[in-house]
């Protein structure tokens, strides 16, 4: 007879008697022919269900799923209870247009001062050039969208975009791109820009609807089945700003990895070291923005999708509360742990892409009653005036549970700086039941996935799909619902663990991956691989934020003794959005230099504008 467990009601747990459990995955690493045979395998009617039963049982879901009574009741999207207001913000509405946010925004911001980025020491530390310069730079008549235009076009044709190993863009149309900043460019020679976004560059993720694009998803095939009529709600947003959208970005197929391995069409390589990931499954965007190609990218996260890559790439991940941003038009339509958010290249790019993007659908505000959306207020370069009274919840044999003392020693130093300069107190917490939040999440979006897709599947397209994308489909098609019933319910009994946390804590934080850039094995390129040990270091500490709807960011910290980039996370509680980057603008004042990625394109053609700009 098999022996069963039953768990104490959440409210009832001791959580100091918590101990922490490091993670000790048991399954294989193949790439290659082997790989190839084990997903055969996989597949085969018998010996496949056989396999997937062992990884399962050697994982703990089996006991998880099969052996365990959870007395909670299920919860089956975050349900959150009412939230105190956050302080020193500017409160906006979701009903105004997204051009007025952009100016509420800019008003939270610090005072634009040109001479920091264009008379700045070309000796001086690398820096990004931000939204606000390609702003200036237009209204000065430096240059124009079309000649940044110009500029973009040609290192992409320069990429061959479509082959490997370049491939940041899965879609892209050159005179679709031209027409776009032509238009940009006559309102600027008018004097009307329609806003600080108006010939700003943005790369939309391959989920995301953005005409005249298909949406693929990273695979070769759905652009087949699924038309897209019309942008998604966010595109058509920033569209209304005046953005300019280049072109849809390269992502792991369906997002289904953590790496960004796309062997369908080429694998993004990592603008600071060509021979490692990007991280995923938001791949492309994070490394175009890395790499000085455009000032932002959409990306969506169910997974950590937008941080992990950020954090990998060395740029600022923002993942928001689930429902704060309307998923309409994108793949993730409909899940139940996944959001649309900005990645860019500052702690302010990303808020003010945010300020384009966010509002709920109405369903959501009909159903999860979200507060206002918030910004805070970053009148002075450290962050804002509330951060000194933020409690930090750091849970630190967690923190500490990382593949090298580099990453947490870097996320520590900026803790210390975090207290000793802004008088933040860090408050030792625990978490507990890592283990069954993995195991609820996996098989949370796995069944939402493979519910979306089984149509497609059964009608043949299965054999289409990549090899890691058909590993993890036939893991998913072993959950039952009773399975899913259960991870239901552990999400309701996290959701009471962590909301409890958050009675003395404002936020929690942890380095965003728990490793670096993974290397790319070579014969992972053309077939790629499976290897979920680099998919639970990457993972790590971003699982909370999606399973139970949180906002958190990632935000670069530094980098480790190999030069590649390391991301703290900041998580918050729900809708407190305007909390999380108000931290992160001070963690941004306090981090140390940005190195210059290997892969770096400035667009802007500094030497000609150094020469021409007038002193102030």
């Amino acid at each position: 007879m098999h022996k069963y467990q039953v768990m104490k009601p959440a409210r009832e747990v001791d959580v100091s008697g918590v101990k922490y459990k490091e993670e000790d995955i048991k399954a294989p690493h193949l790439t290659g022919f082997l790989f190839k045979l084990f997903v055969k395998m996989l597949e085969a009617p018998l010996i496949g269900s056989s396999i997937v039963d062992s990884l399962k049982k050697n994982n703990g879901m089996t006991e998880i799923f099969r052996n365990t009574v959870i007395p909670e009741e299920p919860m089956f999207r975050p349900e959150f209870p009412p939230q105190k207001s956050e302080l020193d913000v500017v409160i906006v509405g979701e009903d105004e247009s997204p051009i007025d946010r952009l100016e509420t925004a800019l008003k939270c911001l610090p005072q634009y001062d040109p001479s920091r980025s264009f008379h700045a020491d070309p000796r001086s530390s690398f820096r990004y050039w931000k939204i606000r310069d390609y702003a200036y730079a237009y209204r000065s008549k430096l240059t124009t969208p079309s000649q940044v235009a110009e500029q973009i076009i040609s290192i992409i044709g320069e990429f061959k975009y479509d082959k490997s190993p370049t491939p940041f863009l899965i879609s892209f149309d050159a005179s679709e791109v031209r027409k776009q900043a032509q238009a940009s460019t006559k309102r600027f020679e008018e004097g009307n820009p329609i806003s600080v976004l108006d010939g700003i560059f943005v790369t939309i993720k391959d989920d995301i609807d953005c005409l005249p694009h298909t949406t693929k998803g990273g695979t070769t095939w759905l652009h087949e089945d699924r038309s897209v009529e019309k942008d998604s709600v966010v595109v058509s947003r920033l569209r209304s700003c005046g953005a300019i959208l280049l072109g849809k970005a390269n992502m792991h197929e369906l997002g289904m990895g953590t790496t960004g391995n796309n062997s369908n069409y080429g694998t993004t390589r990592n603008p600071h070291a060509h021979e490692r990931y990007t991280g995923g499954s938001s791949s492309g965007s994070a490394a175009i923005v890395a790499s000085g190609l455009c000032s932002a990218a959409l990306g969506t996260d169910g997974g950590g999708s937008v941080r992990i890559p950020a954090s990998l790439c060395g740029i600022t991940g923002l993942k928001t509360t689930y429902g704060r941003t309307d998923m309409t038009g994108s793949l993730c339509e409909g899940g139940t742990v996944e959001i649309i958010g900005p990645l860019a290249s500052s702690l302010e790019d990303a808020l003010l892409v945010y300020a384009a993007i966010l509002g709920s659908s109405s369903a959501d505000r009909l159903n999860l009653n979200p507060t206002p959306p918030c910004f805070p207020k970053l009148l002075s370069h450290n962050g804002g005036n509330a951060i000194g009274s933020l409690r930090l919840g750091k849970y630190t044999a967690w923190f500490n549970d990382v593949s090298s003392s580099d990453i947490s020693d870097k996320c520590e130093d900026i803790l210390k700086l975090l207290s000793k300069n802004h008088g933040c107190d860090v408050v030792e917490i625990v978490v507990p039941e890592l283990g069954e939040m993995r195991a609820a999440h996996v098989v949370s979006i796995g069944s939402a996935t493979l519910c979306s897709l089984t149509p497609y599947c059964e009608a043949g397209k299965n054999s289409k799909l990549s090899y890691d994308t058909r590993t993890s489909f036939a893991i998913f098609r072993s959950f039952s619902a009773s399975d899913y019933i259960a991870a239901q319910c552990l999400r309701r009994r996290l959701m009471e663990y962590h909301m409890d946390i958050f009675k003395n804590v404002d936020v929690i934080v942890t380095p965003t991956t728990a490793m670096t850039a993974p290397v790319i094995p070579p014969d992972a390129l053309k077939n790629g691989e499976t290897n979920f040990q680099v998919t639970a270091y990457l993972m790590r500490f971003v699982l909370a934020a999606n399973l139970l709807g949180f906002p958190a960011i990632s935000i670069p910290v530094g980098y480790d003794k190999e030069g590649l980039p390391i991301g703290l996370q900041i998580m918050g509680r729900p809708w407190a959005e305007a909390t999380v980057l108000g931290l992160a603008a001070a963690v941004e004042e306090l981090a140390p230099i940005t190195k210059k990625p290997a892969v770096f394109h400035d667009v802007l053609k500094t030497n000609r504008i150094h020469t021409d700009l007038p002193e102030n």
